[in-house]
């Protein structure tokens, strides 16, 4: 992990076109901007995190209604 010391209205650059800046630090919380081309999804962690969840949920439920089908055509 890369760790850097930022200011206020400093920011770093990822790859060529994902920019984040900190906009303000208020005690232990420190805002950022993040300016980042509409196709590449930014998320808190903890939102993420939820979102590969219920993924795997969905995937999980496909298989079993796949395979739920699958015997019902051997079955006819």
């Amino acid at each position: 992990m890369l760790v850097l010391t930022r200011r206020i209205g400093e920011s770093i650059i990822i790859g060529h076109n994902i920019k984040v800046m900190v906009t303000d630090i208020q005690g232990n919380q420190v805002r950022l901007g993040i300016d980042a081309p509409y196709e590449i999804p930014v998320h808190r962690g903890e939102i993420y995190e939820k979102i590969k969840e219920e993924n795997v949920k969905a995937a999980d439920a496909t298989k079993d209604a796949s395979e739920l089908l699958t015997q019902l055509g051997d079955k006819l």
